[in-house]
């Protein structure tokens, strides 16, 4: 029995992943609001009604491709931000943000189905929070380590009061790291995925040629925003 259901468990793993293979290629031609289970069926032979015992509706097919985007993602950029030296804060900062853009560039479908427009009619459940929070959670740690270090340097301004509800989540990100240093990193994260989403989506084309070094220069004026010692 056993041998059984680890053979049936092998043949599904493998028939999931199948639809979600043929689930992201759609994504290339379609976008995220043309995806179809019916679609994924058909490519595969597979008749309709056996393709939703494996995805109930194409919302839960959704959540596991924005799962899988999310999961690509952060373990780029976790693994490496970990080959940068632990006490070089700029140079794990710089690691994290050319992760982050090569991974868009490599793979803009699936940057787009989770950093682009909201698919109409689809609410992301509780279970992609998980995944979603891994790249932030890297930057979390870099700041923590970076604010005890001493590596990075408080800005004048406090951060106004009324946004402090606001800041109250990535307080646990960036443990012992001050509200006024918080709100500049996330600004430093914002800087980072707006310019990788501006390459993705096509705003620089005919702007600007360098884009690899563009993108670093850029990152580096961030890490100054941040604080972070250059």
């Amino acid at each position: 029995m056993t041998a059984s259901r680890t053979a049936r468990e092998r043949v599904r793993a493998e028939l999931t992943k199948e639809i979600t293979d043929i689930a992201r290629r759609q994504l290339a031609t379609d976008g995220a609001g043309g995806l179809s289970l019916r679609a994924v069926a058909r490519e595969m032979g597979m008749v309709s009604s056996a393709i939703y015992r494996y995805f109930p509706s194409r919302d839960d097919l959704l959540t596991a491709l924005i799962i899988d985007g999310y999961n690509a993602l952060g373990e780029a950029v976790e693994r490496t931000e970990a080959e940068a030296a632990r006490e070089d804060h700029l140079g794990r900062w710089l690691a994290v943000c050319h992760a982050v853009r090569e991974w868009g560039v490599a793979h803009p479908h699936e940057y787009a189905l989770i950093y682009g427009s909201p698919v109409p009619g689809y609410q992301a459940p509780q279970d992609t929070v998980e995944a979603r929070i891994r790249d932030v959670a890297v930057l979390g740690r870099l700041m923590s380590d970076a604010w005890k270090a001493g590596a990075v340097r408080a800005p004048e301004e406090e951060a106004p009061r009324e946004l402090e509800p606001d800041v109250t989540g990535f307080r646990d990100l960036m443990p012992g790291v001050p509200d006024n240093v918080i709100w500049r990193a996330l600004t430093g994260w914002t800087t980072l995925y707006g310019w990788v989403s501006f390459e993705v989506f096509g705003q620089f084309n005919n702007t600007i040629e360098d884009r690899r070094g563009a993108f670093a220069h850029s990152m580096r004026l961030a890490a100054g925003t941040i604080g972070l010692a250059q």
